[in-house]
């Protein structure tokens, strides 16, 4: 019998609760193996979706969603049939696999896991049997998003990976165009310390015949990469190069670009986010779309302008709320931190701005406050939900030693750390001609539960 709309819906949502709650029941996605075997095994018995479309699979340390979407969303526009995995989410874990710029439904994802079911479970007991674990939640999202792709189907798939690049769950695709975004110190237990043992992780994506689309880079790691290229082949497009932001000036809600690819010039973008960093992302995107719709020359400016005017990036200095202006940035390692400092400090004229802070326990928090302190007048620590995030008291104690006593406040709950970061803005600001603000940053869950608690999709 069929439910009204409304029971359908929770009876979906419910649905989608459950699954989640039993892929994320698995090992997380920052601890893995060095295999794509299981993987691998799964995508031959559902007969290898990764083949079924052409890839534009990214890495790097930061911008990768970012620039991800604007790729995804210049392919749209040129009307090509578009998947996109991303991660983490922010609200649902949906968000993560979209068809055509939208993510799928709670009863498709629901769909997708009962089509994978069988053969993941067939696949987990072969390696239990070997001694080895069950598939990961990350493999199992990945297997689920390339076996959407497949049955969609779409002309293109825009892969994110998880982490690094060799081993990474996602590295069964066999890119079309790879795309390596700035290359900094992070996930350093997983990765390594050096950046060239990071660049070497990340530079498996590169395969053979590619085209390799490379952000400007310090030079070990700019080395790692090119010879990785060479040994499979690849072409080079590089910032610096053969790709360059010529001009950027801010305008409201963003910023106007002019971008050299080597398909030629594009003057007066229109993009609407905020940050050099996110002008970059652009230009990496555009050289990418450029490279797997191999078009020889520049693609059409209403074409480009269409799809950058309406670029978004959810979680990446987003406006949340206004009076007093509330910001949300996912930066949760100290490079990320100093793009978001520079754009704050190009975009918007606060006469006061407080900050609310919680990291990962794997993560910096010392560099990542020591970045911040130049920005923020005083600061609210607190933490997600996560069990991954850092205990507040050990967070005050690392924001007192930067900040200085005067300037640290803590709060266990994120929801009081924000109210209590308004207070302070407008409180000190109050009768003041300058604005008052908040940004709230640290980690990707606790922008992803700020969003929540300010009634965001």
């Amino acid at each position: 019998m069929s439910r009204p709309g409304g029971e359908a819906d929770g009876a979906a949502q419910d649905a989608l609760r459950e699954v989640y709650a039993g892929i994320l029941d698995r090992a997380p996605e920052h601890d893995f193996e060095p295999t794509l075997d299981r993987v691998r095994r799964v995508c031959d018995l559902l007969g290898e979706p990764q083949r079924a479309f052409r890839v534009v699979h990214l890495t790097g340390t930061n911008g990768k969603t970012s620039t991800s979407r604007m790729v995804e969303r210049l392919l749209r526009e040129h009307g090509l049939r578009t998947g996109r995995f991303t991660s983490p989410h922010l609200t649902s874990v949906t968000e993560r696999i979209a068809i055509d710029g939208e993510p799928v439904s709670a009863e498709r994802f629901v769909e997708l896991w009962q089509d994978v079911a069988p053969y993941v479970h067939m696949v987990d007991t072969e390696s239990l049997a070997a001694g080895g674990p069950r598939m990961s939640f990350f493999e199992v999202l990945t297997v689920m998003a390339l076996a959407a792709f497949a049955d969609a189907p779409v002309d293109v798939a825009v892969v994110e990976v998880g982490m690094g690049g060799v081993w990474d769950a996602t590295n069964v695709v066999d890119a079309d165009v790879a795309v390596v975004t700035p290359v900094a110190r992070d996930h350093e237990r997983w990765l390594g310390h050096a950046l060239v043992d990071i660049a070497g992780e990340k530079s498996g994506i590169i395969k053979d015949g590619c085209t390799l689309v490379l952000a400007e880079q310090r030079e070990e790691v700019d080395g790692v990469m090119l010879a990785a290229a060479a040994e499979r082949g690849a072409r080079v497009l590089r910032e610096g190069v053969d790709l360059e932001v010529v001009a950027r000036q801010v305008a409201v809600g963003g910023q106007v670009l002019d971008l050299r690819t080597s398909g030629g010039l594009y003057t007066g973008i229109p993009l609407p986010l905020h940050g050099e960093h996110q002008a970059h992302n652009a230009l990496l995107a555009l050289s990418a779309t450029e490279a797997l719709l191999r078009s020889g020359g520049a693609l059409s400016a209403e074409v480009v302008e269409a799809a950058f005017a309406d670029a978004t990036s959810p979680g990446r200095l987003e406006v949340v709320r206004s009076s007093p202006t509330v910001l949300v940035d996912a930066a949760h390692n100290p490079a990320g931190v100093d793009a978001l400092v520079a754009a704050v400090q190009e975009a918007f004229a606060f006469g006061r701005l407080v900050g609310v802070v919680g990291v990962m326990e794997d993560k910096d928090a010392e560099q990542i406050l020591a970045g911040l302190e130049p920005l923020l007048d005083e600061v609210v620590v607190t933490r997600s939900s996560s069990m991954r995030s850092l205990d507040v008291e050990e967070l005050e104690r690392v924001a007192v030693e930067v900040f200085g006593p005067d300037r640290v406040h803590a709060a266990e709950r994120l929801d009081a750390a924000v109210n209590r970061a308004v207070e302070l803005a407008e409180g000190a600001n109050e009768g003041a001609l300058t604005a008052a603000g908040v940004l709230v940053t640290g980690s990707v869950v606790l922008a992803a539960e700020t969003r929540t608690l300010f009634g965001r999709p």
